[in-house]
C-alpha cells in the first residue's frame, strides 16, 4: 500500500543523510553516465517539491545512487534497504560466476551428474527442472556490473510494458 510520495521520501533521505539537492545530483552522475540517463538540477528540484514524479528509469538511478529500494522511494510501505542483484541469486550462481569458461563447463557437467544420483535429487524435480536450472547457470551474468545492467534493463522494460 502506498503511504507517502517520492517527494516525502526524498526529503526524508536528505534530512537523515544531511544531503542537499546538489549532493543528490552528484551521487546520481556516475549512474547516469553508466546507463546513459539524463538527470539535472531541475529534475531533482521537481522531484523534491513534488511537482513531478520521476520516470521508472530515473527512479532506478535514484535508488542506486541513494542505496534505497525503488518501491520505498516511490512511497510504498516496504523496507528501505536495497537488495543487490547478487543477494537475490542462489549461492550456486554466485560461485559459478567466479569461474572461468573451463570451470563453468566442468561445474555444469558435475551438477548434471548429480541429478542422476538418487541420494542427491528430489523426487519432485523433473528433467525439465534440471534443464531449466542448467540453462539458468549457463546464462547467468558473469559480473556485478552485468547483474546491475540486467536489473536496470528489467526495470525499464517493466515500465514500458
Amino acid at each position: 500500500m502506498k503511504r507517502e510520495t517520492t517527494s516525502i521520501r526524498l526529503k526524508q533521505i536528505m534530512y537523515e543523510k544531511n544531503l542537499r539537492q546538489v549532493d543528490i545530483l552528484e551521487m546520481v552522475k556516475p549512474y547516469c553516465d553508466k546507463y546513459d540517463v539524463k538527470m539535472n538540477k531541475s529534475d531533482i528540484s521537481q522531484y523534491v517539491t513534488g511537482k513531478v514524479e520521476p520516470s521508472q528509469e530515473k527512479l532506478v538511478i535514484l535508488g542506486m545512487a541513494l542505496n534505497v529500494n525503488e518501491a520505498w522511494l516511490m512511497g510504498f510501505d516496504v523496507p528501505t534497504e536495497r537488495l543487490s542483484p547478487s543477494t537475490k541469486l542462489p549461492k550456486i550462481i554466485n560461485y559459478y560466476n567466479q569461474l572461468n569458461e573451463n570451470g563453468k563447463s566442468e561445474a555444469t557437467k558435475r551438477v548434471q551428474e548429480l541429478t542422476y544420483l538418487p541420494q542427491y535429487t528430489d523426487v519432485s524435480i523433473t528433467n525439465e527442472d534440471d534443464i531449466a536450472l542448467l540453462k539458468a547457470i549457463e546464462e547467468a551474468p558473469k559480473t556485478q556490473e552485468e547483474l546491475e545492467r540486467e536489473l536496470f534493463e528489467q526495470c525499464i522494460k517493466s515500465d514500458a510494458g
